[in-house]
C-alpha cells in the first residue's frame, strides 16, 4: 500500500518549519497529499486559568489578547506554508485520488490540540511531528503522544533541520516487543522502498519475543532483505548506542516501537524513547 495522506500538526517553530520540509518531502516520495493543521487556542479557555481576584473587565482583557497571539500565530504559521509549497512547487489543493503528484491543504482550526490531532491522524496513514525541542514549545511532544496513545497510526519525529535524504537506508531497532512489531508492520511500504536495511538489536534492550534474525526471515517474505547488526551499550545509554549504530550505517531513517515502559517511568527515570526523541538528527518512524 502507497502513502496518500500525511498529517502534519504544524507550528510556528523553527522545528516546525523542518517538518514542513520533512513533510513535503515525504509527499514527493510517494505522490501524497499533506494537511497541515494548525490548531488555535480557544480564548474561553483562558477565563478558568485566571484565577480569583481578578475583574471581569480583566478576564475579558485577556481574553482579547489571547485571541489577538492567536491569530496573529496563525497567520504567520500559514505564511510559512505558502512560502514553502511554493518554493517547493507543490500544489495547494484539497486532497483527491490519483492527482498524479504530491498535493498539500492548510487549515487553521480552534480548539484542543491533543484531541483533533488525534482524530485527523485516525483518517491518515501516518503523521509527521516537528522535533519535540525542550527549547521551544511542547505542543510537538503533545501531538506526538495524541498520535501514539489515541489516533491507532503511526508517527514520523522529524529532525531539527531538513533532512537531505528520507528512506534510502532504514535501520531498524528490534527488541521482540509488541511496540516494535508494530512499527515494522507500519513501516514495511518503507523497507520494501529502501535501498539497504539493517536490523539493529542489543541484549540490553531486547524483551522477551522474537529474535532479529526471525524478523529478518519474516520481512524477507515481504521481499525485503535485511542485515541483522548486535551493538552493545557497554557503558553508554543504550538510546545513544543505538543512534550511534544508525549513524554507522549512513542511515537516514529509523523504525522503532514507542514507551514500551511508560512515558512516566520514562520522564523520571528517563529510557530509549526518550533519547531517541531528545537526540536523532533522523526521521524517526514510531508506533506503539
Amino acid at each position: 500500500m502507497s502513502v496518500r495522506k500525511i498529517l502534519l500538526p504544524l507550528t510556528g517553530t523553527a522545528a516546525g518549519e523542518a517538518a514542513l520540509a520533512t513533510a513535503l518531502m515525504v509527499a514527493r516520495i510517494w505522490n501524497a497529499h499533506v494537511t497541515a493543521l494548525h490548531v488555535r487556542l480557544d480564548a474561553r479557555d483562558v477565563a478558568p486559568l485566571a484565577g480569583e481576584g481578578l475583574s471581569g473587565a480583566m478576564i475579558e482583557e485577556m481574553m482579547q489578547a489571547s485571541e489577538t497571539e492567536s491569530l496573529d500565530r496563525a497567520k504567520a504559521v500559514r505564511g510559512m506554508f505558502e512560502r514553502f509549497v511554493a518554493e517547493r512547487e507543490v500544489v495547494v489543493a484539497d486532497a483527491t485520488p490519483n492527482a498524479g503528484g504530491p498535493t498539500a491543504s492548510f487549515a487553521s482550526v480552534i480548539g484542543r490540540e491533543e484531541e483533533l490531532v488525534a482524530h485527523q491522524a485516525r483518517v491518515s496513514d501516518f503523521a509527521i511531528v516537528a522535533h519535540p525541542d525542550a527549547s521551544a514549545d511542547i505542543s510537538s511532544m503533545d501531538a506526538l503522544h495524541a498520535v501514539l496513545f489515541d489516533s491507532g497510526r503511526p508517527v514520523m519525529v522529524a529532525p531539527r533541520e531538513e533532512p537531505a535524504a528520507i528512506g534510502t537506508r532504514i535501520c531498524v531497532a528490534w527488541n521482540g516487543s509488541a511496540e516494535s512489531a508494530d512499527a515494522v508492520g507500519a513501516s514495511l511500504r518503507w523497507l520494501r522502498r529502501a535501498s539497504a536495511v539493517r536490523i539493529l538489536s542489543a541484549d540490553e534492550y531486547h524483551r522477551r519475543g522474537p529474535s532479529a534474525q526471525e524478523l529478518a526471515d519474516y520481512i524477507a517474505l515481504h521481499g525485503v532483505n535485511a542485515d541483522v547488526v548486535s551493538f552493545s551499550a557497554k557503558d553508554r545509554d543504550i538510546g545513544a548506542a543505538l543512534l550511534a549504530a544508525a549513524a554507522d550505517f549512513q542511515s537516514d531513517f529509523l523504525v522503532m516501537g514507542a514507551y514500551s515502559h511508560s512515558r512516566l517511568r520514562q520522564l523520571i527515570l528517563g529510557g530509549v524513547t526518550r533519547y531517541v526523541l531528545e537526540h536523532a538528527t533522523l526521521p524517526v518512524f514510531m508506533s506503539r
